[in-house]
C-alpha cells in the first residue's frame, strides 16, 4: 500500500526523523492559511508540494517554490485540480487532490537515502547516495559504484558502524556525523515497526547550517501485515488507485491492470507470471494480471469475470487454472455460470490441469457455450492471442 509524501513525514517525525515543518491543504483557502503561517513563523519561504502517489512531480509541474503568500496562493491555485502528467503516472496523469504546504530549506547538498529487502539475500539493505534528487533507478543502471549498501542482519539490525560507515561514505562533515547515525537508526525503526516494504528519502538535505532533513519521502507497506496497523490501514486512498483494482481488493482478488488485449485468470502468482510470459511468446499482450487464488469460490470467479470486462481493451479472456485446493469442476462451474450471467461475448480460452479436471472439461462441453480449450499452455496461449487478433 502507497501513502503520500505528507503522511510519511507524519509517521517519520513520529520516530524522530526530521523533515521541515509543513501541513496538508485540500482547498485554495486552507492552502493560503499554512503559507501565512509559516510565513509568520519564520519561514523565508514556502514551497507548494502537489500530493499524487508518483514520482516525477517536479518535472511535471506540480511543484513549486513561493516566496511570499501572493505567490503561494497562485502555485496553489495553479496546481490544485490539475491533472499532473509524470513518468510515472503514465500519459493519463493523476488529478492534484491535496496539497502540502512546506516550509523552505537552505540546501547545501541533497543526497539520497532507501531502504528495501533484498530478496536474493533475504535481508534488508540501507542504501545511501550522494547523487540525490536523481531518480536511483538511473542511477543504478549508469553508475552502480555511486550507492553504498549496508545489508542488515534481521537478528542484530541495523548497527551504529554501519549507520557511521554510511554517513562517512555520504562524504558528511565530522559535525554531521551523530546527527546522521541517529537520523538513519531512526528512519531504520520506523520501517521495521511500521512492516514498511520501501522507505526512500529523496532528496535527503544538508543545510547551510549543518542540519539534515528529509526533504521528500516515500513509504510503501506491506499489505499482508496491515491488520497489525489499523492506523497505517486507515491512510489508504483509493482515489490514488485504480478502480478496477480497487473494486478487485474487495473480493481478495489480485489484480493489476496493464495496457494489452488478453485477460488472465490464473490461480498463483507464479503461473500468473508464466501466463503472461507465454501470451508475449505467442506474439500478444496480456490486460492484466489477475490470481484468484487457490480457493476462490464462484462469487469470486463471477467477480473476477465483472472486473475482467469491464476492462474495454479486453479482446480475449485466458484462464489458465493448475487445481488443487481450488478444484478444476468447481473452477468450470464458476466460469459457465458467469458466463452466462454477464452474457460473455469476447472468446475464452482456457487450459485446465490438475485436480478433477476431467470433470471440469465435461462442464464445458456440456455447457454449449463457446469455449476453446488447449491441452498445454503454448497450445492455450497460440489460441488466445489469434482470438484476440478476431475480437480487435
Amino acid at each position: 500500500m502507497k501513502i503520500h509524501e505528507y503522511q510519511a513525514k507524519q509517521i517519520l517525525a513520529k520516530y524522530g526523523v526530521a523533515v521541515p515543518r509543513g501541513e496538508v491543504a485540500n482547498t485554495l483557502e486552507e492552502a493560503s492559511t499554512v503559507a501565512r503561517k509559516l510565513l509568520a513563523e519564520g519561514a523565508t519561504g514556502v514551497v507548494v508540494k502537489a500530493q499524487i502517489h508518483a514520482g516525477g512531480r517536479g518535472k511535471g509541474g506540480g511543484v513549486k517554490v513561493a516566496r511570499n503568500r501572493e505567490d503561494a496562493e497562485m502555485h496553489a491555485k495553479n496546481i490544485l485540480g490539475m491533472t499532473l502528467v509524470t513518468h510515472q503516472t503514465g500519459p493519463t496523469g493523476q488529478k492534484v487532490q491535496r496539497l502540502l504546504i512546506e516550509e523552505t530549506a537552505s540546501i547545501d547538498r541533497e543526497l539520497y537515502l532507501g531502504i528495501v529487502l533484498d530478496r536474493a539475500t533475504g535481508k534488508l539493505v540501507f542504501m545511501a547516495s550522494q547523487a540525490g534528487g536523481m531518480e536511483i533507478e538511473e542511477v543504478a543502471a549508469k553508475t552502480p559504484e555511486a550507492i553504498f549498501k549496508e545489508a542488515i542482519d534481521p537478528a542484530i539490525g541495523f548497527g551504529g558502524w554501519q549507520a557511521r560507515k554510511l554517513a562517512f561514505a555520504l562524504g558528511l562533515k565530522p559535525t554531521q556525523i551523530n546527527a546522521a547515525v541517529a537520523f538513519f537508526q531512526s528512519l531504520y525503526k520506523a520501517f521495521t515497526d511500521t512492516d514498511a516494504s520501501l522507505v526512500e528519502i529523496n532528496p535527503f538535505i544538508t543545510t547551510t547550517d549543518d542540519k539534515l532533513f528529509a526533504l521528500d519521502a516515500k513509504i510503501t507497506f506491506d499489505d499482508n501485515a496491515l491488520f497489525r496497523h489499523a492506523d497505517i490501514k486507515a491512510l489508504r486512498d483509493v482515489a490514488e488507485e485504480d478502480p478496477l483494482e480497487v473494486e478487485a481488493s474487495k473480493y481478495a482478488l489480485n489484480y493489476i491492470k496493464l495496457d494489452g488485449s488478453i485477460a488472465c485468470m490464473v490461480n498463483g502468482a507464479g503461473l500468473a507470471m508464466a501466463t503472461m510470459d507465454i501470451i508475449q511468446y505467442a506474439g500478444g499482450s496480456p490486460a492484466n494480471f489477475l490470481d484468484v487464488g487457490g480457493g476462490a469460490t464462484q462469487e469470486q470467479i463471477e467477480h473476477a469475470f465483472e472486473i475482467l470486462l469491464s476492462d474495454a481493451n479486453v479482446k480475449a479472456i485466458f484462464i489458465n487454472i493448475f487445481g488443487g485446493i481450488l478444484r478444476v469442476d468447481r473452477l468450470a462451474t464458476g466460469v459457465v455460470a458467469a458466463a452466462r450471467k454477464l452474457s460473455v461475448k469476447v472468446p475464452i480460452v482456457l487450459r485446465l490441469e490438475g485436480t478433477n479436471v476431467e470433470e471440469g472439461r465435461q462442464i464445458l462441453k456440456e455447457s454449449g457455450l463457446n469455449f476453446q480449450i488447449g491441452a498445454t499452455m503454448k497450445e492455450a496461449a497460440d489460441l488466445a492471442v489469434a482470438a484476440a487478433k478476431v475480437g480487435a
